[in-house]
């Protein structure tokens, strides 16, 4: 042996292999080789301090932050019920700009507004000639 001092054995009881490139477990910082390094190989006591998470709201894609001893599922269905800003039978309105020309009960997802009369109207009577519009002056003629 030219390299005594070269290399470390690996920590698992079974094993001992004498590994050149030996990694540290992140949780009991002890020297394993490739086949006992992860913590479910080599059995970490320490595992638990590793193995965090945080389980995500289906609803608002938020994480719901969870004590220890608590059950994942039901702190989340909480959350749902008291604290989740997306509520699945609850809509909201697409169409909420309804049309000011009269008889016209057309709803338009943005508003569109005239520049005469600020009035908000539906995509056909959007133009000052369509909705009859008397404020701010001449209306504009149909040939520009």
């Amino acid at each position: 042996m030219e390299f005594p001092d070269l290399g470390k054995h690996c920590s698992e009881k079974t094993c001992k292999q004498l590994d050149f490139l030996p990694l540290k477990c992140d949780a009991c910082k002890q020297d394993f080789c490739k086949a006992h390094f992860t913590c479910a190989a080599h059995k970490c006591p320490f595992a638990f301090m590793k193995d965090v998470q945080v389980p995500v709201c289906p609803l608002c894609n938020n994480p719901v932050p969870v004590k220890k001893g608590e059950i994942p599922d039901v702190v989340v269905g909480e959350h749902i019920d008291r604290d989740c800003n997306c509520h699945p039978g609850k809509k909201e309105k697409i169409f909420t700009f309804r049309c000011s020309k009269e008889g016209c009960r057309k709803k338009e997802m943005m508003q569109v507004a005239c520049d005469q009369c600020h009035g908000s109207f539906c995509i056909q009577h959007r133009h000052p000639l369509d909705h009859s519009c008397k404020h701010g002056g001449r209306p504009i003629g149909a040939a520009g």
